[in-house]
């Protein structure tokens, strides 16, 4: 791959180029010049956009694909170019599949599914067999087979004593351990937040109490085992405050949060749009501002799409029964733009990566090339016209986000937005 990147603001600040306009020569895939100008030394792909910005390649640590299994709400195929068209160069896809991805073949599988891709696919492993909770499955065959991590994708494990002993054994191989923070016997039925807007619709509620009390247990069982322990897509200013001290503490705890729970609340939900079905459900301004000052100071230590495809049958029900969930790889940048900074975002897209055994690129002479190119100033209003996934199940849906992608360029590959 030889190209010749014209006029690009670089946002790195792991870069000696941070925060300058530059032309960027690359040959080879490896970055061998950097300059304010630079002449097309033969016939290379020339590469210019209004108001280019670029950063390190983004990363998402939790979107799902449905293949295999699921192909009628998305295949990973044309998952991978949603998440190229969205700025993503990499994704940890999450094992919520049929069957559920579970061991060393599953794993090969998904790898071999994504192969000589612009965006490099993490496989996360189940952490029981068949995400049942009863049973660990094959950890360590799913590690050497290339799993990131491993998680029952929105299940709890409410067996404490199976949990304790995933964080032990996996921390022979230094294995990455998910815990969806919700107690389902506090849960019960409920299918939004408990709150004053549940009371009003005459829904039932899951309080924050059940996202509490499971983050409390994880963090205490970590606590005696030692290991690694990933808490995905927290919800609640208290799970902020427990995540805080234990960080203190020194445990090796690190978590998300899903980027419709730092830009909505459930009073979004009066008018019963299943769209507005997520879990962990919308919460409170209280809770949306805390957890946005964790991602401003780091507590919280990336965002995800949490990127869900569902075909309609599921969606286009009553709320009751709405199966859980919205796509937001397309719609990621444009949303946490209306909350954040531009250095901000760039910084909450990237930062993920080393947690999921990601090298980080910066973008200096002699490094490969692995970047987003962007525009940070566009406004648009997001509809149906800007969705790439084959579901169209989308939370942010006639929202007015900032930010447009132009594409990426890693593995050695262009892929440019039309």
């Amino acid at each position: 791959m030889n190209i010749l990147i014209k006029s690009a603001t670089i946002i790195d600040s792991k870069s000696e180029f941070h925060n300058t306009t530059q032309d960027i020569l690359v040959e080879n895939g490896v970055i061998t010049k950097i300059a304010k100008a630079i002449k097309n030394p033969k016939t290379y792909q020339e590469i210019t956009f209004e108001n280019l910005h670029i950063s390190q390649g983004w990363f998402d640590s939790s979107v799902s694909f449905g293949e295999p299994g699921f192909e009628e709400r998305d295949t990973i195929v044309n998952g991978l170019k949603t998440a190229a068209a969205s700025g993503f160069t990499a994704v940890a896809m999450n094992a919520n599949t049929h069957p559920v991805i579970d061991s060393n073949a599953d794993i090969t599988f998904v790898n071999s599914k994504a192969a000589n891709h612009a965006v490099t696919l993490l496989p996360i492993g189940a952490l029981t067999n068949c995400s049942k909770g009863e049973d660990l499955a094959e950890l360590f065959d799913m590690n050497t087979a290339g799993a990131v991590a491993f998680y029952d994708y929105k299940k709890t494990i409410s067996n404490p004593n199976l949990m304790k002993i995933a964080l032990q054994y996996a921390s022979n191989f230094d294995g990455l351990v998910c815990s969806f923070p919700q107690e389902n016997k506090i849960a019960g039925n409920g299918v939004m937040n408990e709150h004053i807007t549940s009371t009003k619709l005459g829904l039932k509620g899951i309080p924050a109490l059940a996202e509490e009390m499971q983050v409390a247990r994880d963090l205490f069982l970590l606590e005696y085992t030692g290991g690694k322990l990933h808490i995905p897509t927290i919800s609640i200013a208290k799970s902020v405050e427990l995540i805080r001290e234990a960080k203190k503490k020194k445990l090796d705890v690190t978590c998300s949060v899903a980027i419709h729970n730092l830009y909505f609340t459930d009073a979004r939900l009066t008018d019963f749009n299943t769209h507005f079905k997520v879990l962990p459900p919308l919460r409170t301004q209280t809770d949306v501002d805390a957890l946005i000052e964790a991602v401003k100071d780091g507590a919280i230590d990336m965002v995800t799409s949490d990127h869900t495809p569902l075909d309609i049958e599921h969606k286009k029900i009553e709320f009751d029964y709405a199966a859980y969930g919205s796509i937001g790889l397309e719609s990621a940048f444009g949303a946490l733009q209306t909350i954040f900074t531009t250095k901000k975002t760039i910084e909450v897209l990237t930062k993920g990566k080393l947690r999921f055994g990601l090298e980080q690129t910066p973008i200096n002479i002699g490094n490969k090339l692995n970047i987003t190119l962007f525009n940070p100033d566009s406004k648009y209003i997001f509809s149906i016209k800007n969705i790439i996934s084959k579901s169209k199940n989308a939370i942010f849906e006639n929202e007015t986000l900032k930010g447009k992608v132009y594409g990426i360029i890693s593995n050695n590959k262009v892929f440019l937005n039309p």
